[in-house]
């Protein structure tokens, strides 16, 4: 009967497939393979080389990109192209080539907006919903996307402590939890979940004045600022807010003006029981070259970390999914996803969106063996595990120091800590000697890796934020295989 039941959902999908829209759009197409790309490069990156792009043209296999600038097209082409021509492949093989031209076409716009009009069929707007896959619909007042709420965000033991103190800042905003710090590895919903804290109270008062950014969009307007001599005018929006919420906070690290633009920005809000909430990938003792000033004032509020969803989590939040796009996938390829996708909610929704986009060019559910295709390249190795090189990369990379620091013979003080670690991982992790770890590690001999195993694994027995820490930089390292 189970079997039954499973079969019948999914021709039921499939014959509600076949009465909507046939063929994917370029847009639906580029977004889903953006989907990929994302998911390859740092979020800055990202941002500064593929927002404002889209697909001008395809025939014939050949797709053109438009882009906004000459220096974005050379960048593209030189750097990323092999990327969005594998990430287009994946969608559509007929596709074989990739090129670029600077074009901003007003009248493209203007033809979709005629043919959203043209839909006259309720399932024809269902389905644009469902296969908006960016689903970027920012509020221009507070930046804040209205997707991001509560009805759709999964309340699990690895995000409770988070979800709590997000309920009581909303019911008291200014009073309760100031800051609210939330942090935890990538992918695992901190945007989600400061964006629906935002959403709720403007929904509660819409007097207030709420926005969001990230640290890198502080940044920039403070960078912005100076340069044109309006600081008074920065000073003055930022400060006027009833609600400041900036994600990523720790990119703020080492970028001395703006850290001291913030922390007098955090004052006069604090001071005027104006509600601040931040998110970041590790707790504010784990921030490198962040002031001391900055991160006592973090430290006086709420901290709440999000981990990793457990297994049975991960299948609630893909079904959350497909309920909010009206679609079912079997339960076997459900399990498939949730076992191999262990650590990150985004790919999670990443790996759902390639079945959905093969569903919509395919007009049919696909059946195991073709999930496993389609996935092959999100999930190609369960069992991977990862080298000697990714550990030192991601470990230098987490303490924000130079690789060839850690691997060299400097005994920089600052390098001490940030060297042990690797040392440890590369003995929990890969099971490595110690003359191994000491000859990568700045040719040292097999005693001072020794020495620094045994130093990690008493001082974290007793330092509760080292095992954080630990965590955290592992959560990025099997995130970031490559």
């Amino acid at each position: 009967m189970k079997v039954e039941g499973r079969k019948l959902n999914a021709e039921t999908a499939t014959f509600n497939l076949l009465h909507s829209k046939s063929f994917m759009t370029n847009e639906e197409l580029w977004q889903t393979a953006l989907g990929e790309v994302e998911l390859s490069i740092s979020k800055a990156n990202y941002i500064t080389w593929f927002r404002s792009t889209n697909i001008l043209s395809k025939k014939a296999g050949q797709i053109t990109i438009s882009v906004p600038n000459a220096f974005t097209k050379e960048w593209l082409e030189n750097k990323y192209n092999k990327l969005v021509l594998k990430s287009l492949r994946n969608l559509s093989k007929e596709i074989k080539e990739v090129s670029y031209v600077i074009s901003y076409r007003k009248e493209e716009i203007g033809e979709k907006k005629k043919k959203k009009k043209t839909f006259a069929k309720p399932e024809a707007q269902i389905l644009e919903e469902q296969l908006d896959f960016n689903q970027v619909k920012i509020d221009k007042k507070t930046s804040l996307n209205p997707r991001y709420s509560f009805d759709n965000f999964v309340v699990a033991s690895f995000n409770e402590l988070a979800h709590a103190a997000a309920q009581s800042v909303i019911k008291n905003p200014g009073n309760t939890y100031n800051p609210l710090f939330v942090y935890g590895g990538v992918g695992t919903g901190k945007t989600h979940l400061l964006q629906a804290i935002g959403n709720e109270i403007a929904k509660a008062n819409a007097a207030k004045k709420i926005t969001y950014v990230s640290s890198e969009k502080f940044t920039d307007d403070v960078i912005s600022a100076i340069g044109r001599g309006e600081m008074d005018k920065l000073k003055s929006h930022y400060r006027k807010m009833d609600v400041l919420i900036i994600d990523d906070i720790q990119f703020l690290a080492g970028k001395e003006k703006t850290q001291d633009e913030f922390f007098h920005t955090f004052n006069t809000l604090y001071e005027n029981n104006k509600q601040i909430i931040l998110s970041s990938d590790r707790p504010p003792k784990a921030i490198p070259t962040l002031e001391e000033r900055l991160r006592s004032r973090f430290e006086g509020g709420m901290i709440a970390d999000i981990g990793c969803p457990d297994f049975e989590t991960r299948i609630v939040i893909l079904k959350t999914k497909l309920k909010d796009l009206s679609l079912e996938l079997p339960d076997e390829a459900l399990n498939y996803i949730a076992n191999n996708i262990q650590k990150n909610i985004r790919e999670l929704e990443g790996a759902l969106n390639r079945i959905i986009a093969f569903i919509k060019l395919n007009n049919s559910i696909p059946i195991q063996s073709q999930i496993v295709k389609i996935l092959k390249n999100i999930i190609s190795n369960p069992q991977k595990r990862t080298t000697h090189k990714n550990i030192i990369k991601v470990v230098a990379e987490f303490y924000d120091v130079n690789p060839s620091y850690l691997t060299n013979r400097s005994r920089k003080k600052e390098i001490v800590r940030p060297r042990q670690v690797a040392m440890y991982l590369l003995r929990e992790e890969l099971k490595s000697s110690y003359p191994f770890i000491g000859s990568k590690l700045g040719g040292r001999d097999h005693t001072t890796a020794i020495y620094a195993c045994e130093k990690i694994i008493k001082e974290k027995e007793n330092n509760d934020s080292l095992e954080e820490e630990l965590n955290l930089i592992r959560q990025r390292l099997y995130n970031n295989i490559p």
